[in-house]
């Protein structure tokens, strides 16, 4: 199975994110990341969603969501044509002898060390997903407390404007 990331021009109104999710759940498409925003344009809001599948289910997402009335466009982000990321904010047992170690793990990934108690560290980290994964294997799962990602979001590369609705 491959995982795929889309880019849903939608309007801003409210509803939208509720019949986009529905879409997926009636088709048995499952959403591995959600992310929405409005964009430049008030009127109009950005949704990122990651899902998985092979070529005819992305296929059929693309289709299904094209015909919903709210939405205005629909994009696949291919890895080598755009840039995604994330972020993660995460919660770890730093007693005062392993905070050393951890600080220069969150050094090479250059993530930012923005909250310590005196038992813990919160590190935040923005990157691709391939990176968050490799810092998360790194410090080991009993090391986390607690963590919060934001899902993908992201654009095409290039200069490159939208479609025709945008030049309104």
């Amino acid at each position: 199975m491959n995982k795929i990331v889309f880019s849903v021009f939608v309007d801003n109104t409210s509803g939208v994110l509720s019949r986009v999710a529905g879409l997926f759940s009636r088709r048995g498409f499952n959403i591995d990341s959600l992310t929405v925003s409005e964009t430049e344009r008030s009127i109009y809001s950005r949704m990122t969603i990651v899902s998985h599948g092979d070529d005819s289910v992305f296929d059929q997402i693309v289709k299904q969501l094209a015909k919903l009335e709210d939405v205005k466009e629909v994009k696949v982000l291919h890895p080598d044509s755009s840039v995604t990321r994330e972020l993660i904010l995460v919660k770890l047992k730093a007693a005062a002898v392993e905070r050393q170690a951890i600080i220069a793990t969150a050094d090479i990934f250059r993530a930012k060390i923005v909250d310590v108690s005196n038992e813990s560290l919160t590190v935040e980290l923005t990157g691709n997903q391939t990176k968050i994964e490799a810092f998360l294997s790194l410090l080991g799962k009993d090391k986390i407390i607690e963590m919060v990602r934001t899902g993908v979001t992201g654009l095409e590369r290039g200069s490159e404007a939208r479609g025709e609705m945008w030049d309104d």
